[in-house]
């Protein structure tokens, strides 16, 4: 259904090749990009020195085709591989039927993908936005307008995680436990209704809870926080609770969610099931798409009006993520990412000036010692062409995309190897 159509495929590429946006074509160096970006654009990222010209399978190659082993993926997105074949034969394919409507038309890929997501990981209801942030502001905005129906207009605390990272808009931002760092700082009071506890700590979260906590919130896996996984004790310890306490468990899988942790969703792992979980991110393949699965009666705090989106549910992204989540569950992907990251935890023990490895799946952490910086790290990892990202001073964080192998593992410890001595 979602294949290329035969009859205009071979007009689209020609077309296609007629218009790339490639250096060489463009006339353009790689210089020129980074002075446009430079002149008209409000960057906050510090760039590698790379122009991603194309991108397939777990390689991103420069203008000159150089290979660049990408152990992110996108912050992983990407994660059955750059430019899937099939993600892309159902991009093309929508593209040329329905690239956009308003949400008064049913459309096929957002039913089709609706009942995917359900039927996989066992929700109710789907509610789709455009990104992880725009995901934990629905689950934030469902969880508090249930508590206010429910319980009265008392009702609407959540208790969120010291060191969690939850996005970039205000409900989010409010939700993410940095309050001392530039995530928060600058903007203002925070929206009311957050509170922090710690982490992995069970107490912690019962001290944080009043008479007007609705729910707690918590990422499966601390990503941004320093890749720290729950442990069973304490994620089964926070559903033992909110059911005791009759108020919500909301998971934030934006990251960790369709088989990047071993499971299909993280949450899966532990035995456990959220009342909302968001995801983003892996969902759509390289699309940008996010979306609330939520239990039935707390879906019903939903009504007409009280939410929407223009682009939520877009039919292009949706096409793209029935196809990822084929991907990913026909080719045992979370499998993979369970075996691999295992192996791959195991080979970067024996690094030296590791302090501690830690990761569930292929979403992976290492600790530093303090002799030598992450981000220097970062950068010589650059140099040698692996590409892997920094938090703070002394983490290392990797999510590849879900079809790396024992090679790749093995390529990408040499390179952190043969970094980590260059730099001692």
């Amino acid at each position: 259904m979602y294949g290329v159509k035969a009859a205009n495929a071979g007009a689209l590429i020609k077309k296609r090749r007629q218009r790339e946006m490639k250096l060489k074509d463009l006339n353009l160096t790689k210089q020129d990009i980074k002075d446009k970006v430079s002149r008209y654009m409000i960057d906050l990222v510090e760039r590698f020195d790379l122009v991603a010209e194309t991108a397939k399978g777990v390689y991103v190659y420069d203008e000159n085709g150089t290979e660049y082993l990408d152990f992110y993926a996108g912050i992983a997105v990407d994660s059955a591989g750059h430019c899937n074949e099939k993600v892309v034969a159902a991009v093309i394919d929508q593209v040329q039927d329905v690239m956009h409507t308003f949400n008064y038309p049913y459309t096929i890929p957002q039913a089709l993908l609706a009942e995917k997501i359900c039927t996989t990981i066992g929700m109710d209801r789907v509610f789709y936005q455009n990104s992880g942030t725009e995901a934990n502001e629905a689950m934030i905005k469902m969880a508090r307008k249930y508590g206010v129906e429910k319980f009265g207009a008392h009702k609407y605390n959540i208790i969120t995680a010291r060191k969690s990272f939850h996005g970039r808009t205000f409900g989010s931002m409010s939700a993410t436990g940095q309050p001392d760092t530039a995530c928060q700082i600058g903007f203002g009071d925070m929206t009311p209704g957050f509170s922090y506890a710690d982490f992995n700590d069970l107490q912690s979260f019962k001290d944080a809870y009043t008479e007007n906590t609705i729910a707690v919130m918590v990422e499966p896996v601390q990503g941004e926080g320093g890749v720290y996984p729950a442990t069973d004790e304490f994620l089964k310890g926070l559903r033992a609770f909110c059911d005791e306490k009759g108020i919500l468990l909301l998971l934030d899988e934006v990251q960790t969610g369709w088989c990047r942790t071993g499971a299909v969703m993280s949450y899966m792992n532990y035995g456990v099931r959220p009342d909302i979980v968001s995801m983003a991110k892996a969902l759509g393949g390289g699309m940008p798409i996010g979306a609330i699965a939520a239990r039935e009666e707390v879906a019903q705090a939903f009504t007409m009006g009280c939410h929407g989106t223009t682009f939520g549910g877009h039919p292009v992204s949706c096409a793209a993520a029935l196809a990822e989540i084929d991907e990913l569950l026909d080719r045992g992907l979370a499998d993979n990412a369970r075996e691999m990251g295992a192996y791959f935890m195991g080979r970067l023990r024996e690094l030296p000036h590791v302090r501690e490895v830690r990761g569930q799946g292929l979403l992976v952490g290492f600790e530093l010692d303090g002799t030598i910086s992450s981000a220097d790290v970062k950068h010589a990892c650059f140099e040698r062409k692996l590409l892997v990202t920094a938090i703070g001073d002394n983490i290392i964080r990797m999510v590849p995309p879900l079809i790396i192998t024992r090679e790749d593992c093995d390529r990408a410890y040499e390179t952190i190897e043969d970094s980590i001595k260059f730099l001692s």
